[in-house]
């Protein structure tokens, strides 16, 4: 497996162990909280104030104290309280565990009948044991965890099986090859369908146990920390997507020679992350496929006959037509230029002291080197102009004076002697050895050496049985 799928495994496992340890966790953590408060009803119309009548009922308070006991006594935390009414006016003293039932209290008096105001003087008890017995509903919520544990196990073993299923049809390699081009895609698509399956199975289980709230929440953070995530790895994301297009588009084969930009160099591999190259010196050079997926290509192995050229300068006033024709008979003469394309030649410009003049020439790549050819081409062309007596001036500069301004010379009053003329140096013959023009493959060598034994030999995306774009 690649490092895509490496990588995607990790980010599966982590995933799947997050997200399993809150469905254990969620059950408790619910059962753990307090009970959330009840919604408050809706308040009807008010109603047009009472009035206060002047005489109370006989034993009214009475039965009021009594009422408000009795509701107190069945309720633990408002055991400690206690009551007592005055016409109608309840007051209530004495001390409860949490600050929520000194409200309670008040809201269960308001609501008797007869009630007419509730004087609180409910506090808090600050002591240990009241504090300790507040934390009674514990108990029961663990035993409440306790009965779900049965469903939590039938979640777990769903989940399990429906992850399960999906490993074994990512496991299908040889399906997925059909479908796919190449191996990164194929190790792509296995690791699509693991996370699809793991995920299925979480949600299930999720559903499962009742905890569908849990899952919007987990989504929802899901897509904002895969926004940020995105922003942050938009590099990284742009340069998989790139290798993916790559590996379907094909621009390149294998020890092709090829200028990416301004890279130039010979095709080692395409891996899942970058474009590696053996520039002519001989060293290793990676492009970063997002790069490579949008720079211009230009490759020089797909057509086998290139065209090389070069620039010679002839006198202003020698006959240029000569000089090119002389040139192209010059290039025709040498065997490893092309008859067709035939070499060629044309006046580029005419400057102040020489006439430019481009020659062109073809040579089949499989046969000559490019390099070699021009550099004996040059020459060649060269000798032959100088043979029928052309000059190649160097530029000539023409100084102009204003005989209005007196030059800035001294006299010199002691003539300096003339320089003794230098001897002239006889010439070696040198035999000239017969250069190989034949194509190096020096570097072609290299380069399938490095991709059967180089450490990325099987991550190669490259594949000789698709058609290049």
């Amino acid at each position: 497996m690649g490092p895509v799928g490496s990588k995607a495994m990790r980010v599966l496992r982590a995933l799947a162990t997050t997200l399993l340890l809150w469905l254990v966790a969620l059950p408790a953590s619910a059962a753990l909280l307090p009970d959330p408060p009840a919604e408050p009803a809706a308040s009807p119309t008010p109603a047009p104030a009472q009035t206060i009548g002047d005489t109370s009922v006989e034993g009214a308070d009475e039965r009021i104290a009594r009422r408000i006991e009795g509701i107190f006594a069945a309720v633990p935390a408002l055991q400690n309280v206690t009551v007592s009414v005055r016409q109608g006016v309840v007051t209530l003293d004495g001390k409860v565990p949490t600050p929520e039932d000194i409200g309670r209290a008040e809201q269960i008096a308001s609501r008797i009948v007869g009630v007419v105001t509730v004087e609180n003087g409910i506090e808090r008890s600050l002591s240990v044991e009241d504090s300790v017995q507040s934390l009674g509903g514990f108990s029961d919520k663990a035993a409440n965890f306790v009965k779900m544990l049965p469903l939590i196990a039938a979640a777990l073993v769903v989940a399990a099986i429906i992850a399960l299923i999906g490993y074994v049809l990512a496991s299908s390699t040889w399906l997925w090859r059909r479908l796919a081009p190449n191996t990164f895609l194929t190790e792509l698509i296995s690791s699509a369908i693991r996370f699809v399956f793991v995920i299925g199975g979480i949600v299930i289980a999720l559903q499962m146990v009742g905890a569908g709230g849990l899952l919007g929440a987990v989504l929802g953070g899901a897509g904002i920390v895969g926004i940020a995530l995105g922003f942050a790895m938009r590099d990284t994301i742009e340069n998989y997507v790139a290798s993916i297009m790559l590996s379907v588009r094909q621009p390149f084969r294998a020890n092709d020679w090829v200028v990416i930009d301004h890279y130039e160099g010979r095709v080692i591999r395409l891996t899942s992350r970058a474009t590696v190259l053996m520039t002519l010196d001989g060293n290793h050079l990676r492009i970063p496929n997002s790069m490579v997926f949008k720079a211009v290509i230009l490759n020089y192995t797909r057509n086998p006959q290139r065209r090389f050229e070069f620039e010679l300068g002839i006198d202003a006033d020698a006959d240029p037509t000569m000089a090119r024709r002389l040139g192209v008979e010059a290039l025709t003469k040498l065997d490893f230029v092309l008859d067709e394309p035939p070499p060629s030649a044309r006046v580029e410009q005419v400057g102040d002291s020489n006439i430019v003049i481009k020659f062109l020439g073809w040579v089949d790549q499989d046969q000559a080197d490019w390099y070699k050819a021009r550099s004996k081409a040059i020459p060649a062309v060269k000798n032959t102009l100088e043979a029928a007596g052309f000059g190649l001036p160097e530029p000539i500069y023409r100084l102009r004076f204003d005989p209005n301004m007196p030059l800035p010379l001294r006299n010199v009053t002691d003539a300096a002697a003339p320089a003794e003329p230098k001897r002239p140096v006889a010439a070696a013959k040198v035999e000239e050895p017969s250069e190989r023009i034949a194509p190096d493959a020096v570097i072609a060598e290299m380069v399938e050496k490095e991709r059967k034994e180089g450490p990325e030999a099987d991550k190669d995306l490259l594949d000789s049985r698709r058609p290049v774009e």
